[in-house]
């Protein structure tokens, strides 16, 4: 006997898949990418150092970057992507790193938690300061 398919059967199957889709960690990429800014590349100029005030930063959202100077010459750089629910950070002001989406705030120091509902920090990236150059290692 052979079942035919109503338009039901097709949709509740394309759901299935739609739902399943859906359910990926963040950081789920499909590979071993060993860095969770999935459009940045290695050797990459972000900036000039004097374009990262001290005490504050600069978001690079094409890159998924955020490049911090918590203390003059002490720069820091951190995911731009917010590990409560995956939106871009919007803002630096304070020492703080603010998502727009459910305004959970981070430290530029080391991107840890300052205010929820993100439990977790921000993960590092890694950069490399030659001159006044900052490149993403």
């Amino acid at each position: 006997m052979t079942h035919r398919s109503t338009r039901r059967t097709v949709l509740l199957a394309t759901g299935a898949v739609t739902l399943a889709a859906g359910c990926s960690k963040y950081g789920d990429s499909g590979g071993d990418s060993g860095s969770s800014s999935a459009n940045a590349s290695a050797g990459q100029e972000l900036a000039k150092t004097s374009e990262i005030p001290v005490g504050g930063g600069k978001i690079f959202k094409e890159e998924k970057v955020v490049v911090t100077q918590p203390k003059k010459d002490d720069f820091k750089a951190f995911s731009a992507v917010c590990t409560h629910q995956g939106c871009t950070v919007g803002t630096i002001s304070d020492g703080i790193i603010h998502c727009p989406c459910h305004k959970s705030e981070f430290h530029i120091a080391d991107g840890s938690v300052a205010k929820g509902p993100a439990a977790k920090p921000l993960p590092a990236e890694q950069i490399k300061v030659d001159g006044n150059s900052i490149r993403l290692a």
